[in-house]
């Protein structure tokens, strides 16, 4: 499964009364289907649908769907880096307008002196999953997982620099809910594969291998 990335621009900052105190809030479509984006990949309504409805039930109502500030590089949150919580996903036409608090941790208190600042920040949703190449579009398959609907990113001036996209040097596999490297898992799979007089020889050459992908 690739790791899928999704940038979009257009999101607006919100300051609402919550529980005697103001929270900063972002707004606006954090995922859309049926339509070719930049990166020349559609997302089929159906299939998303399915995923936020997924995700919704798992995630966002129970209060467990943060986001991060920056572009990660696995499909994993990490704690240390969440700056929001995702609070709302609503289903308007092809998109789903997502609502997001920023929270009180530090990439948060970042994210929030960005904003008072000024800066322009737009939104990442992060996935995995396959894709089929039809007529040179890439259609989302329906193995896709949505991992976070949003992502805080800055907006660079360069708008071909805005997303990354597939990280088609990488891919990720389900290990007893545990996310983890394809490559990774190969190598540990060769080790235990080995036979007992082989075991040295291969673990010198995954080694190596592993050594040469830096």
């Amino acid at each position: 499964m690739k790791l899928i990335r999704e940038t979009i621009e257009e999101v607006n900052y919100l300051t609402e009364g919550e529980d005697g105190e103001k929270a900063l809030h972002i707004q606006g479509p954090f995922l859309v289907s049926e339509k070719q984006n930049k990166n020349g990949r559609v997302y089929p309504k159906h299939i998303l649908r399915k995923e936020v409805d997924r995700y919704m039930k798992e995630f966002v109502k129970t209060k467990r769907a943060f986001g991060e500030l920056g572009h990660p590089e696995t499909p994993t949150i990490n704690l240390d880096r969440v700056s929001h919580m995702i609070v709302d996903l609503t289903e308007d036409g092809d998109s789903w307008i997502g609502k997001a608090k920023i929270l009180e941790t530090p990439m948060g208190k970042i994210a929030k002196n960005l904003i008072e600042g000024g800066a322009q920040l737009g939104v990442s949703s992060r996935g995995m999953g396959s894709l089929k190449s039809i007529d040179g579009v890439n259609y989302v398959q329906p193995d896709y997982y949505l991992a976070t609907a949003a992502d805080l990113v800055a907006d660079p001036s360069a708008p071909g620099a805005f997303v990354r996209g597939i990280m088609e040097n990488r891919e990720w596999v389900w290990d007893n809910g545990i996310v983890k490297e394809v490559e990774i898992n190969e190598m540990k799979n060769a080790i235990i594969k080995a036979k007992r007089h082989q075991i040295t020889e291969v673990q010198l050459r995954q080694f190596e291998n592993f050594l040469s992908k830096l």
